[in-house]
């Protein structure tokens, strides 16, 4: 079987090393915010180009506690897309704040920045655009819109490590932004991880003192505060993983490569890469003509050993516990469209050339007999 991701490989192309590292953390006897999350949130930062970086728990608490040190409170509206991670809407949530959703660019399937105005009211605060796939959203006039309207901008990179628009990274565009390092992600540990990265010295205080408590630096609660520390040893492997990062990306670039080539002519839609935009390919996503094609497909694959995925079946706002809230939304046309029509193929660095052609041949074969 071929798996849709392996980060077992990715740990196995460097095994030495990380265990060397975790050993090390166990051996220092210091567990939890020490040195080595310290020399993560560095390094972090300087990778990214970033002033600030905070290590949290996990990506869903980075998104709420960006939110809140941008002061955003219960009652507050932000604007982010449905079709996404539910996390990214759960998060919002979990900060008491009010989700709005708003359409993508079918293209990319990140946020369509004129669909923006349509939802947005006197109680909108923020907006959380997400860079899908590891192609960044259109951030630019989502910024603009923003600077006129007064609101806040925290960025969703749970999928966009190193990505980047015009050379600088995403992560360093808006007020904050959100990291996980889910062990599938570009940047992944060995198990439960997030950041949160900034470029305002006032953002980044809140930040240190919400993931604990409300602490000031005498363990006083001087604001309100969640438990959200990143871990010594999810730091340590972190870091190691980080100095792979970029090698990591071009292998990831390189395997989109060859799929776009072998695919090409087939009568489905292959990922774009708008101009100015850097791509770092968390996932390789096609789109077929209807969703009955689309489940074919996935089971032919199935069938020939070759594990895919859907990313994501179902909009948030069409989500059983989402969709007395949000109801069945006219507006979100392409967003439906598109969660029926999309299919994840295996991508990870580790994927073989002899794999990549496996999987393709397995799709020609496909549209040879339907």
């Amino acid at each position: 079987m071929i798996p849709q991701n392996n980060p077992h490989a990715n740990y196995l192309g460097i095994k030495a090393e990380i265990d060397q590292a975790i050993s090390k953390v166990l051996d220092g006897g210091w567990y939890i915010l020490g040195e080595e999350t310290a020399a993560f949130e560095r390094e972090f930062a300087e990778f990214l180009g970033a002033r600030f970086v905070v290590g949290v728990a996990n990506g869903t608490e980075a998104i709420c506690l960006a939110l809140r040190a941008c002061g955003i409170r219960p009652g507050d509206e932000v604007i982010t897309v449905s079709h996404t991670a539910v996390a990214t809407v759960a998060a919002i949530e979990m900060c008491g704040a009010v989700p709005l959703l708003v359409e993508i660019d079918p293209a990319t399937y990140t946020m369509d920045p004129a669909s923006l105005i349509a939802v947005m009211t006197k109680n909108t605060r923020a907006i959380v655009p997400v860079h899908l796939y590891g192609h960044p959203a259109d951030i630019e006039p989502i910024l603009k819109f923003a600077e006129e309207k007064g609101l806040f901008v925290i960025e969703d990179c749970a999928q966009a490590h190193g990505a980047a628009i015009h050379g600088r990274k995403t992560g360093t565009w808006g007020h904050a932004a959100a990291f996980s390092f889910y062990p599938t992600k570009n940047l992944g540990c060995l198990g439960d991880g997030g950041a949160v990265t900034t470029n305002d010295p006032e953002i980044h205080e809140k930040l240190i003192a919400a993931r604990q408590y409300g602490w000031d630096r005498e363990r006083v609660s001087r604001t309100e505060g969640i438990n959200s520390r990143l871990d010594e040893i999810q730091a340590a492997v972190l870091r190691v993983k980080l100095r792979q990062l970029d090698e990591s990306n071009r292998k990831r670039v390189r395997v989109a490569a060859r799929y776009s080539e072998c695919l090409s002519l087939l009568p489905l839609s292959l990922p774009v890469v708008l101009p100015g935009k850097t791509h770092v390919y968390h996932q390789y996503v096609i789109r077929l003509s209807d969703r009955k094609t689309r489940d074919t497909l996935l089971e032919f694959l199935k069938a020939g050993s070759i594990q895919t995925s859907i990313h994501y079946p179902v909009p948030v706002h069409l989500q059983p516990f989402y969709s007395d809230r949000f109801g069945r939304s006219g507006s979100l046309i392409e967003t439906e469209k598109v969660c029926e029509t999309i299919l994840s193929l295996p991508m990870f660095p580790e994927l073989t050339s002899t794999e990549i052609d496996r999987i393709c041949d397995r799709i020609h074969e496909f549209f040879r007999e339907v």
